[in-house]
C-alpha cells in the first residue's frame, strides 16, 4: 500500500490544511516566529509518515513514526499557546484538535506494530 492510501497520512494532511487555514489569524510580526514554527511542525507529521512508510526495516519505520509523533506533540503545544494568547479561537481549532488526537492514536498503534524490542 502506498503511504498516500493510509488513513493516518490522509488525516495528517487534513490537519496540516486546517492549520494553514488558521495561520492568517496570527499577528504579522509572528511570520518568522510562531507561524514558521507551527507550520514546520505540522508539515513534519505527514512528511515523516511518508518517509517512514518507504523504509524497509521495521526499526526505521518506527523511528520515522516516532519523529512524526514528536512533531505532532510540538504542533499541539504551539496550538495551545496560540489559543491561550487569543490568536486562535478555540471554537475554530476544535476540528484540528480532533484530527491531531486521531493521528496521535493511529501513530501510537503503528509504532507498536513496528516495535522491534
Amino acid at each position: 500500500m502506498h503511504y498516500r492510501e493510509t488513513t493516518v497520512w490522509q488525516k495528517a494532511m487534513e490537519a496540516a490544511q486546517e492549520l494553514y487555514r488558521l495561520t492568517p489569524k496570527l499577528p504579522r510580526e509572528e511570520t518568522y516566529g510562531m507561524r514558521s514554527q507551527i507550520t514546520r511542525a505540522i508539515i513534519s507529521v505527514p512528511a515523516n509518515i511518508a518517509e517512514g512508510w518507504t523504509r524497509e526495516s521495521d526499526k526505521e519505520k518506527a523511528q520515522f513514526l516516532a519523529v512524526a509523533q514528536g512533531s505532532l506533540a510540538e504542533a499541539e503545544t504551539l496550538l495551545t499557546l496560540c489559543e491561550q494568547l487569543g490568536w486562535f479561537p478555540e471554537s475554530e481549532t476544535r476540528n484540528l484538535r480532533g484530527l491531531l488526537d486521531e493521528v496521535s492514536r493511529m501513530l501510537t498503534t503503528l509504532r507498536r506494530r513496528f516495535r522491534t524490542d
